[in-house]
């Protein structure tokens, strides 16, 4: 449920806009005054809560093939989104008319579908209570915004890119620039006006080479993470590249892409001619670059209330991870396994001051020691679990879409031992180290899965040695997590992220980070995904 696409960046309603219009403020002000107009038309008609997000979503998009530019794509969408509770029910309505007479007949459209859906309800929404706040702001830490480097510089650099991979022996690449600013003006019937200004950036690229004798390829997609964070994510700061086993260089909160194409193009040549893995079972060492999406895919959407409760079956599945698990204090791996969600983590793709029902964001355990312990709620969600306070993992992708449960930002916590990726493939005899997003499948359930990657090398007697091919790992997710035997120490964690993950219908698409450290996992089953040409 994660992928990428210049459609996934586009928002509803969008607009195309000159670039020079994505550095505009918001203004503040005029916005109090139509969430006040909103607050007080709703409770006029007689709703028991209101919320109103006036969002401004800019996003640009730059793509690039070898020496040509495809496509330079600058748009703005705006428009508020209110939400009411009537009669005990919800009622929803969006508009771009962000005039006080837009906002009324706003508020009487949401005030109308919560009457009418009352008359259907079973129960009436219980709401988790939330202290108002007052008047706060929050922006992304950002140290440099990447909407105001000239498009010319960011062209230049894509093309740079491309120019190196090719000279280092690729036959084709393609990179692209996405960048998002999301302007969200909330308001609540809870006493809360909250000013975000939430920044994210990815630079994804793709190196190809082949053997034109054969018409083979071969292809190596960037090590770079998508982040929540200004043009310094860009800089190359020597601090965010991390040395690893085998030469390869790893990227945390900084990254060099020229570094990583030239590296890209050269491994995937390398590719053309390494052998296929040979079937069996294996000591599996997995990269963060790696591991982030099995997180996402076996830990994070498995976690997820709504998908626990079902809401989610007609679209994404279920969950293996139900409710009666937690209270069997169901052993979701080794000891040394913990994750915590957190929406606070510095540079993440989740970060926000407060999520999309002004609830203060926070960190909160997941798995602990290995047991399961708590899943990912929203407010109206949350009693379930017996708790009386919000996860604050709720997320509308655009002012037009109501918001509801989106995941966290869920992490693998570091070992408290000291352990480097180094030292720890030196205790490998017979293994496989893996790095980098491949290819993945897994079950309605978040049970069954399937995980390839970018890169993968045979550990023999505690040494990186031959580069191997058409990798995958299978695993039943406790299986996995329970053969978990060691984690690398905190100076090995490193985040990675989807940009579009999607969910909901209708459809919506969010931005998450998973960190993790390099990890083992003992007498894992691997397959080699090779198609027989006979």
């Amino acid at each position: 449920m994660a992928g990428f696409g210049l459609a996934g960046l586009m928002v509803p309603n969008a607009r195309l806009v000159a670039a020079e219009q994505l550095l505009a403020p918001a203004d503040a002000a005029r916005n109090k005054a139509l969430a006040d107009a909103a607050l007080a038309q709703a409770k006029t008609l007689g709703a028991s809560y209101c919320d109103i997000r006036i969002g401004r979503y800019l996003n640009q998009a730059i793509l690039t093939r070898e020496r040509l530019v495809q496509n330079v794509t600058n748009a703005e969408s705006s428009g508020i989104g209110i939400r009411v509770i009537v009669n005990g029910a919800w009622g929803f309505a969006a508009s771009h008319q962000q005039t006080t007479n837009g906002i009324r007949e706003t508020v009487a459209h949401a005030v109308a579908i919560a009457r009418a859906n009352a008359r259907l309800r079973d129960r009436p929404v219980q709401l988790a209570p939330t202290p108002g706040v007052g008047e706060v702001q929050w922006q992304t830490p950002i140290r440099k915004n990447a909407m105001a480097v000239p498009i010319k510089d960011k062209v230049e650099l894509l093309l740079a890119i491309n120019a190196a991979a090719l000279s280092a022996g690729a036959d084709f690449i393609n990179s692209q620039l996405f960048l998002v600013n999301e302007q969200k003006y909330f308001a609540s019937s809870d006493g809360s006006w909250i000013d975000q200004d939430v920044h994210r950036i990815w630079l994804p690229f793709t190196a190809t080479a082949v053997d034109k004798a054969s018409g083979k390829f071969r292809t190596r997609n960037g090590l770079s993470a998508p982040m929540g964070m200004g043009w310094e994510f860009l800089d190359g700061d020597a601090a965010g590249k991390y040395a690893l086993p085998g030469g390869v260089t790893g990227y945390g909160r900084a990254y060099d892409p020229l570094e990583d194409a030239v590296a890209a193009a050269r491994q995937a040549r390398q590719k053309l001619k390494a052998p296929s893995v040979k079937p069996g079972k294996y000591d599996l060492v997995l990269d963060p670059s790696n591991l982030f999406l099995t997180i996402h895919e076996n830990v994070g959407h498995p976690l997820e209330l709504d998908r626990v409760l079902g809401y989610e079956a007609n679209y994404a599945g279920t969950s293996f991870a139900t409710l009666d698990k937690r209270e069997a204090g169901f052993r979701w791996g080794s000891e040394i396994v913990n994750f915590t969600a957190d929406k606070t983590e510095p540079g993440s793709l989740g970060a926000v001051g407060y999520d999309d029902e002004g609830v203060k964001t926070r960190r909160w355990d997941l798995v602990k020691d290995g047991i399961l312990v708590n899943y990912q709620a929203t407010r109206d969600e949350v009693h379930i679990l017996g708790e009386t306070a919000s996860h604050g993992c709720s997320y509308a992708d655009s002012w037009k879409s109501v918001q509801f449960q989106r995941m966290a930002n869920v992490s693998l916590t570091p070992g408290k031992t000291p352990l480097t990726p180094a030292q720890m493939v030196k205790d490998v005899d017979d293994g496989l180290y893996m790095l980098g997003r491949g290819s993945y499948s897994i079950d309605q359930q978040r049970y069954n899965a399937q995980f390839g990657g970018q890169l993968c090398y045979r550990i023999r007697k505690g040494e990186i040695a031959e580069m191997v091919e058409d990798t995958a790992y299978q695993i039943r997710t406790p299986e996995f997590w329970n053969a978990c035997s060691a984690i690398c120490d905190a100076r090995d964690f490193r985040l990675g992220g989807s940009f579009f993950d999607g969910k909901g219908q209708p459809g919506q698409v969010s931005a998450v980070s998973h960190g993790a450290p390099t990890a083992r996992f003992d007498g894992v089953n691997i397959i080699s995904t090779a198609r027989s040409l006979g």
